[in-house]
């Protein structure tokens, strides 16, 4: 049979980037909490049909982020406190497992880049620029996780991490920052000292550190706080 001169990407993915699309509109807020997903609507908006969509919205259904209610369409997901509680415990555990993998096998220049990272960040949150905040924290925890070479971790953290993300927008707008950014400078000590023990255990406890403010209403007790 003739290959065709042109053809369409492979199912998987397109339904693969239409939720890398969807999945960064929710966690940078454009779309909002509660925001109603028309299958329809998206479908035109990103210039695909309607089968890519359907199917990226049950994986973001899966990863916390979009929920299904009766007789109505598919809604951008609230920030939960159980729900970013639930997604905090996997993806701190998933770090731990990737600085312990990964503290033996850093080099010399991989901590130069953790550093360039945290300066990076600390420059950004000086700077009340979120978005180059996010990225300078995401570069710094991936110097790690490249070197763990597990797979594995990445795909969990995949699935997890964009429920804290939207939970990190408001720490790293707030106060919360600095302490991130000294969290790191620790971290990127134990790591050159070969520290395994030490470094795991500050890694998990950054990813504790998130906090989100539960809404309050009479009947509502004070909101309980992740560790720090």
């Amino acid at each position: 049979m003739p290959i065709p001169s042109q053809t369409l990407p492979p199912r998987s993915l397109l339904r693969d980037e239409v939720y890398v699309r969807l999945r960064d509109a929710i966690v940078d807020g454009t779309l909002a909490p509660d925001e109603q997903l028309r299958d329809t609507e998206i479908a035109a908006w990103l210039g695909v049909s309607r089968t890519p969509v359907r199917e990226a919205l049950l994986e973001l259904g899966r990863s916390g982020l979009v929920r299904a209610l009766p007789g109505r369409s598919t809604v951008v997901a609230p920030i939960d406190p159980r729900s970013v509680r639930d997604a905090q415990a996997v993806v701190a555990a998933m770090h731990r497992l990737a600085v312990e993998t990964a503290v033996p096998r850093l080099s010399a220049d991989d901590i130069e880049r953790m550093r360039e990272a945290n300066a990076a960040f600390t420059a950004a949150h000086a700077a009340g620029d979120v978005e180059a905040a996010l990225a300078a924290d995401h570069a710094f925890h991936d110097v790690a996780l490249a070197a763990s070479g597990n797979a594995a971790v990445r795909t969990v953290l995949g699935q997890y991490e964009p429920v804290l993300q939207r939970a990190e927008r408001l720490r790293f707008g707030s106060t919360e920052g600095h302490a991130s950014a000294a969290r790191h400078a620790r971290l990127i000590e134990l790591c050159a000292a070969g520290d395994v023990a030490g470094a795991a255990a500050l890694a998990e406890q950054t990813w504790q550190s998130l906090a989100v403010e539960q809404p309050q209403t009479p009947d509502t007790p004070t909101p309980e706080e992740y560790s720090a």
